[in-house]
């Protein structure tokens, strides 16, 4: 017998004997040592990203993983409506002016407050109304109240996340040090923070007007998000639209990586600059169109 025969077997069957963890063969293992694992955050966002550019993984499933890391790192504060943007209901309202306020808004969830708006008395469900309405009962606004979560700034997202699945809430208002109301978060902030953003009927679909703009220098601001079939119409160009459907992802799959602010790209005579991105998606680009 082979002198290292024993040793063998012994790295061969070295897995099976080890408790809690999933088998794997010492080549598997080996392997791993050789061409190394991911030691940080950092080195796995660029794997994927290399995984991306080599084309075994999709731009919006690389987007998709991004957002879910990213998530654990966000606070509350990061992603709520601010309460100056709130749209809440006062409890002395009347319920003409509360209708007026669900039609208007198009939400289907509303902070109901007291005399003082730092005074959150509950959350009003438009389905609440629309259940008495189609009952032929008279709706009294005090008696629809469901109660309202309260989170800190401070919260965590993914931790809110998980709290919002297991209490199959949709809101939460958020309070600041003091106790008073900063703003609200819902579970559609928190998705749109892995998937992107989540358009309805009730949001307006941005047109070419608004996706593009001409300053007095002849240089273009370009939505990133404007789709590729609108910008070659716009500028009798053909850029290929089967892998992404938005130029913001047309440049990122070029680049091989998320372009930083300021990094320039270019796609025969089109030249896009960077001006604005969250670190996760490009949102505004500068489009100069070169001589050729």
């Amino acid at each position: 017998m082979p002198p290292h025969s024993g040793v063998i077997r012994e790295a061969m069957s070295e897995d099976s004997s080890t408790t809690g963890s999933a088998p794997r063969s010492w080549f598997g293992r080996l392997s791993q040592a050789l061409t190394g694992e991911p030691k940080s955050r950092d080195d796995l966002l660029q794997d994927l990203r290399h995984a991306h550019a080599s084309g075994l993984l999709a731009a919006d499933t690389l987007e998709m993983i991004e957002g879910a890391m990213t998530v654990a790192e966000l606070q509350v504060s990061d992603v709520m409506v601010p309460r100056g943007q709130m749209v809440s209901v006062p409890i002395e309202a009347d319920m003409a002016e509360i209708l007026a306020i669900v039609v208007s808004s198009g939400h289907s969830r509303f902070p109901v407050h007291g005399d003082d708006r730092d005074e959150v008395l509950g959350i009003l469900l438009a389905k609440d109304l629309l259940r008495c309405f189609a009952a032929g009962e008279p709706p009294r606004l005090q008696t629809l109240l469901r109660p309202a979560v309260l989170v800190p700034e401070s919260k965590r997202l993914n931790v809110l996340l998980r709290e919002f699945r297991l209490s199959r809430n949709h809101m939460a208002v958020v309070v600041d040090e003091f106790g008073g109301v900063a703003g609200l978060v819902t579970i559609e902030d928190l998705l749109e923070e892995i998937v992107g953003e989540i358009d309805d009927e009730h949001d307006e679909a941005p047109s070419q007007d608004k996706a593009i703009a001409l300053s007095a220098d002849g240089v273009y601001q370009v939505e990133a998000l404007m789709p590729i079939e609108d910008f070659n119409q716009r500028f009798q160009t053909q850029l290929p639209d089967d892998d992404y459907d938005t130029i913001g992802g047309l440049l990122t799959g070029k680049a091989g990586h998320l372009p930083e602010v300021d990094e320039q790209i270019t796609l025969g005579r089109l030249q896009f600059t960077v001006l604005e991105s969250d670190g996760r998606r490009l949102h505004r680009l500068e489009l100069r169109l070169q001589d050729g």
